[in-house]
């Protein structure tokens, strides 16, 4: 009996220490949580991709690198469905919210109708597209879009200064208000170039019609420089590869997009416009990890003036010459000033033209 009675009294006491030391503590994971701890956030993501995949090497690869760091920054949950062809969108979508995401990330104006019938069904969830802003977006889903045009201006400068030929050419994707910015923005700053030259310089322009048909974007660009370019700007996502290399085999020079598209052709990449579709996303991410409000029924957009999130690339000092790189601080500094209005479509081009 005597036995008996002293392990229950050890029990008793080693419990009281357990409790005491906080061996049964059930505090959340953010109690008490240091200067230099990494915040534990219950934040799930999914991404919808477009057309191109999350490899293409430009405009879906900047948002799935976004997830990345974020995931390693903030200790989200991410994953991802690629879509091949537009009937992949709303399911895609589907997929991810019976995964109990509760943020959907979309890449890509063509999600857009699918994206937000998607957060008008589910206002629970949250939403974020990138490259599209909505007239009355539902409290649940924000719009992300770049001043675009503003990074094409200067790649058409350093086209038109660079030209030896004073033939340089455009391949777009798909037709619409994302891809005229990048189109008339180019050929703003080609004219602008040729200006300060006092010379005439040629843009020939042509759509591939989609983001993905490599072949296509290829052939193009053979035509462009077969037909006397040196200089061939892309904004056709991962059809622009093949924009790449095309300049590769001739030995000319091509202008990435989206991301620094210079290791794909060190030789032939003079440069890239860069909107920065991984810093717009991290800086969501970063601000729901920090508690602030979800920026629903908004429009986030970005410029210059935001600072590396649009710019040329940080490579371009490769390949394109000291005196024309250093013109591009002023330039930036006149196109924020609005000492420069960098037009976006036709219209706004034709208004351009006139201060030539």
């Amino acid at each position: 009996m005597k036995k008996t009675s002293l392990v229950l009294a050890l029990i008793m006491v080693l419990s009281t220490l357990l409790v005491a030391c906080g061996g049964t503590n059930n505090k959340g994971a953010n109690d008490g949580a240091g200067e230099g701890d990494t915040k534990a956030v219950d934040i799930s993501v999914g991404f919808v991709t477009d057309e191109g995949g999350v490899n293409d090497e430009s405009f879906n690869q900047g948002v799935h690198e976004g997830l990345i760091k974020a995931e390693k920054d903030l200790g989200i949950k991410q994953s991802y469905q690629e879509s091949n062809v537009a009937a992949d969108y709303a399911k895609n979508i589907d997929t991810l919210l019976d995964a109990d995401n509760n943020l959907i990330v979309a890449a890509g104006f063509k999600l857009a109708d699918d994206v937000e019938k998607k957060a008008k069904e589910n206002p629970d969830v949250n939403f974020a597209i990138v490259d599209f802003a909505y007239e009355n977006a539902p409290k649940n889903l924000v719009g992300i879009v770049f001043q675009a045009e503003q990074p094409s201006f200067l790649v058409g400068y350093i086209a038109g200064r660079t030209t030896q030929t004073n033939k340089v050419g455009f391949v777009g994707g798909q037709e619409g208000n994302v891809i005229w910015g990048f189109d008339y923005g180019y050929e703003a700053g080609v004219k602008y170039a040729a200006k300060e030259l006092g010379k005439e310089i040629e843009v020939t322009k042509q759509y591939v019609g989609n983001f993905k048909d490599v072949p296509k974007g290829k052939s193009i660009a053979q035509t462009m420089f077969n037909g006397g370019c040196d200089v061939v700007f892309h904004a056709a996502g991962d059809a622009g590869a093949g924009v790449i290399e095309a300049a590769k085999e001739a030995g000319k020079w091509a202008i990435g997009v989206d991301k620094d598209q210079y290791s794909l052709a060190p030789e032939n990449v003079l440069t890239s416009a860069m909107k920065r579709a991984d810093v717009a996303v991290y800086n969501i991410l970063k601000d729901m990890a920090d508690g602030k409000p979800f920026p629903g029924g908004q429009t986030i957009t970005y410029s210059l003036k935001d600072g590396d999130a649009v710019d040329i690339a940080p490579s371009s000092d490769k390949n394109v010459k000291p005196e024309i790189l250093q013109e591009i601080p002023k330039l930036k500094e006149k196109i924020i000033k609005d000492e420069i209005k960098v037009p976006y479509n036709a219209e706004t081009y034709k208004e351009f033209e006139k201060t030539l």
